[in-house]
């Protein structure tokens, strides 16, 4: 296998802005790639430098990798945007990686949080995607949230040491936390209000959404889940209650691993190690 030269910046519009890239090239002869899309305004220090370290990892044991700012983060132009409005971005970047790579036939979409629900969109309308890698994945709700700060916050706070140190030093408002508590519970109980007719697009709830999009793309998953963070256990929880969700995990096309100390991005040299690993491993069955 040759490898070709490390890495490049590349430069490419969406949408009449400018948008910046860093194609780590790997083999020469690469016939699939991977895009990593990022969520949110990130810095590449920090836990947020796993997605320089995973695309070079990547890319020394072969396989393109292709990382880039949005529109209005890092060094790219335009406005900020949520990530339910990044679908031209991630267009934008799969085409400049497939001039940027001849011979390219398939190319893997990654993402962490609100990143990994935004190219759970995308995938079905690109058939060159052939394959999703999943991190702790955006699908709020407020019943969601509720469920998961009293199941895994709230238990394991009051069973902290720094808690009870910070109650007795009159450091946390006691009554600000008991509201905060009755405020989750009320959350959990409170019945959906009921729809005159059923959400559809848009206005369906953001768990419906990602569901009906990921149950329309063919390719493969690798779903990682983080145990020491509230927006995994939030989707993890849509995994174990929800028979639909519970039905696609299942699938033969569905990989799952669970971290269960790791925190939401992976901040620590073993846990990033592992879902490099692991990614790698998934990219190499297949």
């Amino acid at each position: 296998m040759r490898l070709a030269e490390p890495e490049s910046p590349l430069l490419f519009e969406c949408v009449g802005v400018q948008l910046l890239g860093i194609l780590h090239h790997g083999a020469t002869a690469a016939r699939r790639a991977v895009l990593v899309v990022v969520g949110g305004p990130q810095y590449r220090v920090g836990s947020h430098r796993q997605f320089v370290l995973l695309a070079r990892r990547l890319a020394a044991a072969g396989i393109p990798t292709l990382r880039f700012d949005l529109r209005g983060m890092g060094d790219s132009d335009g406005g900020t945007r949520t990530f339910e409005d990044i679908q031209d971005d991630i267009a934008a970047a799969v085409e400049r990686l497939f001039s940027a790579v001849p011979g390219l036939q398939q190319v893997v979409l990654w993402g962490l949080c609100d990143a990994a629900t935004a190219v759970s969109f995308y995938a079905p309308h690109d058939p060159r995607v052939v394959g999703l890698v999943l991190l702790n994945p955006w699908a709020h709700t407020a019943a969601g949230e509720a469920h998961a700060f009293l199941r895994h916050y709230y238990p394991r706070r009051v069973l902290s040491r720094e808690f009870w140190s910070k109650l007795c030093s009159g450091r946390v408002d006691l009554r600000d936390a008991l509201r905060g508590l009755r405020r989750f519970r009320g959350a959990t109980r409170a019945p959906p209000p009921a729809p005159e007719r059923p959400a559809v697009g848009a206005a369906a709830p953001l768990p419906d959404r990602m569901l009906r999009s990921l149950r329309r793309f063919d390719g493969r998953v690798l779903l990682i889940l983080s145990g020491n963070d509230l927006i995994a256990r939030e989707f993890a929880r849509l995994l174990t209650t929800e028979r639909a969700w519970s039905n696609w995990c299942a699938g033969t096309a569905v990989e799952r691993r669970d971290l269960p100390d790791a925190d939401h991005t992976f901040a620590s040299h073993r846990w990033r190690g592992q879902v490099e690993h692991w990614t790698l491993a998934w990219l190499r069955s297949w």
